[in-house]
């Protein structure tokens, strides 16, 4: 494989920029080409990136020059879009949720297995520094034994905006989940509850919150909203904290602000930037190029969605879910 990663985009949503950004600052990386459903869309994003803009996913796929796709398409079409794309010889990199469910999950692991491709979700947060840095503290044991958790969420969505999504269980929680998941281990136990607060425009629900308990009796607590800003002075706009019995760490999304609207966010969140274009470059230099493994895989994936469908069957049954096997 040349040394020189030639990508193709399959979506052009606002995620897209961001990949984009993230590719322009790795040198072994070149963006080639985008295709959308939206064929407008995906010119004037091929235009603004300097790339071409293909007439079909077919077209791009069947790309020689194309080595590898980032899959950025709406969660219904992670499956097959990455599925395609290795069965058309092209390494993927899909967006979060990897999948709608863990069959497709399941599958999406054996034709990237049979085809001798990666296929790597987007969980972003891990290839930040302070989360790098949480993990080293945990496994050194300067942190003592875990206590607990808390990953923590609030940024505005306009009802138009949010009806868009699948709710903040599957958007915004999957991240919380592969959070808990690299710092705490599965969880054995799940209790959530959740709530719709708006115009009544939006279905899905726009708030909730999961309480997990861990192995060694920690636990976690993870909470998701587009129902409201927290501009407080210390703020969960989004907050990550590990407490443990010999120390504690702490992320947040407050601490790296610029002063300019980001899509539908009141202020540009730098670090969430940078931990895209953190996993883009690590997808591409130590995956591909170096032959690395990536520090989250679809196996993990597969143990995110157990745990976001425990908390949408704890919200069904209105009890706690074991995840014991």
């Amino acid at each position: 494989m040349s040394q020189v990663i030639k990508v193709g985009f399959l979506g052009a949503g606002d995620i897209a920029d961001l990949h984009a950004v993230g590719l322009r600052a790795c040198p072994q990386a070149e963006l080639t080409g985008i295709f959308d459903i939206d064929r407008a869309k995906a010119a004037d994003k091929a235009k603004q990136y300097g790339c071409r803009s293909y007439n079909s996913c077919e077209d791009m796929l069947a790309d020689p020059e194309i080595d590898a796709v980032f899959v950025l398409t709406p969660l219904d079409d992670h499956h097959d879009g990455s599925v395609l794309s290795l069965e058309a010889g092209k390494h993927v990199l899909v967006e979060k949720p990897a999948a709608f469910s863990i069959s497709q999950i399941k599958n999406m692991m054996k034709v990237a297995s049979a085809s001798g491709k990666i296929c790597m979700p987007v969980h972003n947060y891990l290839y930040e520094d302070s989360v790098t840095r949480t993990r080293e503290l945990l496994d050194s044991g300067r942190l003592g034994d875990l206590v607990a958790i808390y990953v923590m969420y609030n940024i505005h969505h306009p009802e138009h905006v949010a009806a868009r999504y699948p709710g903040v269980i599957r958007q915004i929680l999957t991240h919380h989940s592969y959070i808990t998941l690299h710092l705490g281990g599965v969880p054995r136990r799940v209790m959530a509850m959740a709530s719709t607060i708006n115009n009544g425009s939006v279905e899905k629900e726009n708030l909730a919150m999961a309480l997990l308990e861990l192995e060694g009796g920690a636990l976690a607590h993870l909470q998701a909203s587009f129902a409201a800003d927290d501009h407080t002075a210390d703020n969960w706009t989004f907050a990550i904290k590990v407490v443990g019995t010999e120390g504690a760490t702490r992320f947040s999304h407050a601490d790296w602000v610029q002063n300019a609207k980001a899509a539908v966010h009141s202020h540009t969140y730098s670090a969430y930037h940078y931990s895209i274009g953190n996993t883009a470059r690590f997808f591409i230099e130590r995956c591909l190029i170096a032959g690395q493994s990536p520090l989250s895989g679809l196996d993990d994936a597969i143990d995110c969605q157990r745990i976001i469908e425990a908390i949408e069957e704890s919200l069904e049954s209105g009890r706690s879910i074991s995840l014991q096997e």
